[in-house]
């Protein structure tokens, strides 16, 4: 399992470099066929792609949480939970059912910290939802999420988005639903952010209202 989340960057450096206009095929991919996004109001979307079980996902949160929390208002940051394998589903249903029961931004850093600090796996439902007990949701409450039908549907949304992602591992950044960026394109797992505030940047320009917009 871990072999799909980007074994190949084990060696790669966190140090962030000095980076050069992104080159597509390069530091970056372009899919042939984007993936339709949520962003509305001519926003840009950038979607973090990722699995609690991966390390490398654990190491890119708090470089890419500092880097999301100073973004600009055309840009929404979305979070998406790979679906690779049974562990990564339930791992997934344990985000969209925090995300249902209102509890995801104070157990989405907890849920990981639990797995890669604390050695707890997490993947029993009942181990879910004892570990979603002490965010003010009953166990009860917390196993009916983990198995509601808003909770699997969002689960094929997932799979649908990784096969149009064209992903073979995490973490991944997506932008627009058509630029994939991962740690071995950007060379480390901190140049991911910078790469992505490039492409952000370049398809603001692209726009057909960017020039109007830029006049304002």
């Amino acid at each position: 399992m871990l072999k799909q989340c980007m074994a190949i960057i084990a060696g790669l450096s966190l140090s962030t470099l000095t980076l050069a206009a992104p080159v597509a095929g390069q530091d970056y991919q372009v899919l042939d066929t984007p993936v339709e996004t949520n962003a509305k109001n001519g926003q840009i979307e950038v979607t973090e792609v990722f699995w609690y079980g991966c390390p490398h996902c654990y190491d890119l949160e708090e470089p890419l949480n500092a880097w999301a929390a100073d973004l600009p208002d055309d840009v929404v940051f979305e979070r998406l939970p790979a679906t690779m394998g049974d562990t990564w589903i339930r791992h997934a249903a344990a985000f969209f059912a925090a995300k249902q029961l209102g509890i995801l931004d104070k157990t989405h850093e907890d849920f990981f910290d639990a797995i890669h600090q604390d050695g707890k796996k997490l993947i029993d439902e009942n181990d879910i939802a004892a570990f979603y007990s002490n965010y003010g949701v009953s166990e009860e409450d917390a196993k009916k999420a983990l198995n509601s039908f808003g909770v699997k549907s969002q689960i094929n949304q997932a799979h649908a988005k990784m096969r149009g992602y064209q992903l073979m591992g995490v973490p991944a950044l997506v932008v627009d639903g058509r630029y994939v960026i991962t740690p071995d394109s950007a060379g480390s797992l901190e140049n991911m952010p910078q790469i992505a505030s490039a492409l952000i940047d370049q398809e603001r320009n692209e726009r057909p209202d960017s020039e109007q917009a830029q006049g304002e």
